[in-house]
């Protein structure tokens, strides 16, 4: 199975409008890392989509292997 490219070992502080939906790159490769662009093209990965509650601040996952996505757990900082 094909591995998610690790986009950055930081999470991404996206401003977000509640109730509005939003896609989250599940693969990696998308410019900055957080947002799907459609960079997935030709893969297995297909970005997840999400919808905020409140409109606000929010940390996406960059590294890809959050147990809550698209919301960054603090995974990335076990990571080399």
């Amino acid at each position: 199975m094909e591995e998610p490219q690790i986009a950055a070992t930081s999470p991404a502080a996206v401003e977000v409008e509640g109730g509005k939906n939003y896609a989250w790159c599940a693969c990696g490769r998308s410019a900055g890392g957080a947002l799907c662009d459609g960079s997935h093209a030709g893969s297995a990965f297909r970005p997840q989509i999400f919808k905020p509650e409140a409109s606000g601040t929010v940390h996406l996952c960059r590294c890809k292997r959050t147990k809550t996505p698209p919301y960054c757990d603090g995974t990335h900082s076990g990571l080399a």
